[in-house]
């Protein structure tokens, strides 16, 4: 006998979380955070209450995982080794591009915005479990490539705001306003190049940007 739960009940478990966080999420949209409670939650998701306080006791915890969900991209983070900038920056637009693409990112962002005023924790939770996690590990990547020469960023918090922003002011907050905004795979990969090419004109040391 073993008391560790079965494929079956970890996959029925899954299931009923996934819901949850997508129902939370529908409501927190149309109904507003504040008016939506975890009772109206478990009927939407066709849960009992009981599973979805063992889950999450607290909106503040189901917040928490629908943002953690947002960003997740469901696969284990790498980062690209330093050396070839062009290389590894196009990875990582190519990442964000992804993220911020996901179908929930812009209604996530909508939700944050509307209940600012009366809930702040929100827009910290947002920018702490999601924002700032990638934030950091771009600039990881930037000081990599400095310490390897290939950059001179005396900077690395701006040079990754700078990167991040060309990318998401492109394919992301026109779509907050938009819900139509046209965006395209070639698109979104032109909008990546560009941006790094940006960064290679702005940060690349003589000899890096002669090879290139």
């Amino acid at each position: 006998m073993t008391s560790e739960p079965s494929a079956y009940h970890q996959r029925v478990a899954e299931q009923k979380r996934a819901a949850i966080l997508a129902a939370a999420t529908r409501l927190f949209l149309d109904s507003g955070y504040d008016r939506t409670s975890l009772a109206k939650i478990a009927a939407a998701a066709e849960v009992s209450k009981a599973t979805l306080f063992r889950q999450f006791p607290t909106k503040a915890a189901l917040f928490d995982a629908i943002v953690t969900a947002s960003w997740d991209s469901g696969e284990e983070e790498v980062r690209p080794p330093a050396g070839d900038l062009r290389a590894g920056l196009t990875a990582i637009g190519r990442r964000y591009v992804d993220l911020l693409t996901r179908p929930g990112m812009a209604d996530l962002f909508r939700i944050v915005i509307a209940e600012l005023p009366r809930f702040p924790e929100l827009g910290e939770t947002q920018f702490n479990r999601g924002k700032m996690p990638y934030f950091e590990s771009v600039r990881g990547y930037l000081e990599a490539e400095r310490d390897a020469g290939t950059i001179a960023v005396a900077d690395p918090d701006l040079a990754a705001a700078q990167f991040l922003g060309m990318i998401s002011n492109y394919v992301f907050w026109p779509r907050l306003l938009l819900p139509r905004w046209p965006l395209d795979d070639a698109t979104s990969e032109r909008v990546v190049t560009e941006a790094v090419r940006t960064m290679e004109a702005r940060y690349s040391t003589p000899a890096q940007a002669a090879e290139g």
